[in-house]
C-alpha cells in the first residue's frame, strides 16, 4: 500500500501552532510536503508605478519564511522554498514528490482568490484537490449568528451579534513531529536583491524594530500580555494607547494566530469583550472586513466603493498626492506622521486615518492612490484591512455610519513639533535632518 502525501501550500498562515492545515495534513498523511512560494506578482510594479510589496515588508517576510523553516526542522520536517508562479510550482511539486491532496488557507481579496482558482483549475488538470481551510479569523465563519450574506453591514451590530452569540473556538494543538518525503532540493530563501528590491535602511529614530517570525512573535505576544493590567482590572482599555500590542504584522502574515492572541488577553484581563479590551476590538475590525470582502468582493477597491460615486477629486491631485506621500504638506501631523511610515512601515492607527482622511477631504485626492501607498509600504498590510479602512474614511464603505470607531481625524489641525520625526532623516554618512 503506497503512502499518503499531502502538500501544505503555506500563503499568510506562517506558524506551526493553530495552524489547522498544518495539524490536519500530519494526521491525515503519512508524509507531509510543506511548500512556501514566492510568487512574482507581489514583488511586482502596479499600474500606478509603486511597489506591490515595499522592501521593509519584503525583508518581514523572509525573515518570517526563514523562521517558519527552522521551526519545521525542529520537528523533523523541511520547508521547501520556491521562487515562481505558484500556478506553476504547486503542479510541478505535486507531481514530483506523488502528492494525494494539497491544503491551504482560503483569502478573501479577489487576488488572492485569483490565485488560488488558477491552482486549484491546474490541480485539477493532473487530477488533485485543493482542499481550502478558514485560519485567518477569530471567530470561524461556521460559528456566526448569521451567513456570510447576511453579514451585517454595520459594524456595530456585527460586533453586538457576535459578541452575544458566538464563541471563539479553541487552539488546534501545535505538532510535536512531523515526517516529510526525502526532498532532494529544499531551496534557497531569496534575498531583496533576488525580488528586485535594496536593502532597507533602518532609521535612528524608529522607536520599534519588528524581526520577522513565529518565535519573534510569541515572544512579542509575550511580553505585551505580560504588561497588561491582571484579571478583574478594567484598567487595560485605559491605558492602551501607551502599551500598544504591535501584534498587527506578525498577524498579517499568520505568524501569529488571532485566537492565540485573543484567549492569551482574555486569561490576562478577565473580559471576553472588546469593552475591556481594546485588543479584542482590534481582532474584531479585523474579522469584520474579512467577512465583508468575503461577502462583497472587488467593490472595496473601486473609488466609488457602495456609493452612486466617487469623492471629489482636485484637477492637480498628482501634485497633492506627491506631496502628501512624501510628507511634505506643510501640515506638521501628516507630514510626520508619512516620514515616519516611509521610514518605518508602521504608524498608529490613529496617525493612518488622519493622513487618509487629510488626504481625502482636505487635499481631495483619490483616495485608492492613498490605499495604494500604503499597501506599498505598511509592514502589517492585508488587503481588507487596509482597503476596508480607507473605503470607511472615503465614505464609500458599505455602511459609513460607524465612523464613531474612527476618531482622532481633528488631530490633523493641529501642529505637532514634538515629533522626531517632523524633519526628513536622510540616510547618508552624517546622519542629516532636513527640514520638510
Amino acid at each position: 500500500m503506497s503512502e499518503k502525501t499531502i502538500l501544505v501550500w503555506f500563503r499568510n498562515d506562517l506558524r506551526i501552532h493553530d495552524n489547522e492545515i498544518l495539524l490536519e495534513a500530519i494526521r491525515k498523511a503519512d508524509k507531509v510536503l510543506p511548500v512556501y512560494c514566492f510568487d512574482p506578482f507581489y514583488f511586482d510594479t502596479t499600474s500606478q508605478g509603486l511597489h506591490k510589496t515595499g522592501n521593509i515588508r519584503v525583508k518581514f517576510l523572509l525573515e518570517s519564511v526563514a523562521d517558519l523553516r527552522e521551526n519545521l526542522r525542529k520537528l523533523g520536517g523541511e520547508l521547501i522554498i520556491r521562487v515562481g508562479n505558484p500556478v506553476d510550482v504547486i503542479p510541478q511539486l505535486a507531481q514530483e514528490y506523488q502528492v494525494s491532496e494539497v491544503y491551504h488557507h482560503r483569502e478573501v481579496a479577489f487576488e488572492e482568490t485569483g490565485i488560488s482558482e488558477v491552482v486549484e483549475t491546474a490541480l485539477w488538470k493532473i487530477k488533485l484537490n485543493l482542499k481550502h481551510f478558514i485560519g485567518h479569523t477569530l471567530y470561524h465563519k461556521e460559528d456566526l449568528p448569521f451567513p456570510i450574506k447576511d453579514i451585517p453591514d454595520s459594524f456595530a451590530t456585527f460586533k453586538k451579534k457576535v459578541e452575544r452569540d458566538s464563541e471563539v473556538r479553541p487552539c488546534v494543538d501545535t505538532p510535536d513531529q512531523i515526517n516529510t518525503p526525502e526532498i532532494t532540493d529544499a531551496g534557497t530563501i531569496p534575498t531583496l536583491a533576488d525580488l528586485g528590491l535594496t536593502e532597507p535602511t533602518e532609521d535612528p529614530r524608529a522607536d520599534f524594530h519588528y524581526l520577522g517570525g513565529e518565535t519573534a512573535a510569541l515572544q512579542q505576544l509575550h511580553d505585551y500580555i505580560e504588561r497588561l493590567d491582571p484579571v478583574q482590572s478594567n484598567k487595560s482599555s485605559k491605558h492602551h494607547n501607551d502599551n500598544p500590542s504591535r501584534l498587527s504584522a506578525w498577524i498579517s502574515l499568520g505568524c501569529l494566530s488571532q485566537r492565540m492572541v485573543y484567549h492569551e488577553a482574555v486569561k490576562r484581563t478577565g473580559s471576553t469583550h472588546a469593552s475591556g479590551s481594546p485588543l479584542i476590538l482590534e481582532l474584531q475590525w479585523r474579522d469584520y472586513f474579512r467577512f465583508m470582502f468575503k461577502k462583497y468582493g472587488k467593490q472595496f477597491f473601486n473609488a466609488e466603493g457602495f456609493s452612486e460615486e466617487a469623492p471629489e477629486v482636485s484637477k492637480n491631485q498628482g501634485e497633492l498626492f506627491d506631496q502628501w506621500k512624501n510628507g511634505h504638506t506643510g501640515a506638521p501631523f501628516i507630514d510626520a506622521a508619512m516620514h515616519e511610515l516611509n521610514a518605518t512601515g508602521y504608524i498608529n492607527n490613529i496617525k493612518r486615518q488622519v493622513a487618509a482622511a487629510f488626504l481625502i477631504n482636505t487635499l481631495k485626492v483619490d483616495w485608492t492612490k492613498g490605499a495604494a501607498w500604503f499597501e506599498q509600504k505598511l509592514i502589517d498590510y492585508s488587503p481588507a484591512s487596509n482597503w476596508g479602512n480607507w473605503a470607511f474614511i472615503a465614505g464609500v464603505a458599505n455602511d459609513a455610519r460607524d465612523n464613531r470607531y474612527f476618531n482622532g481625524v481633528k488631530q490633523a489641525e493641529n501642529p505637532e513639533t514634538e515629533s522626531d520625526f517632523i524633519n526628513t532623516w536622510l540616510p547618508d554618512s552624517s546622519d542629516q535632518l532636513v527640514t520638510a
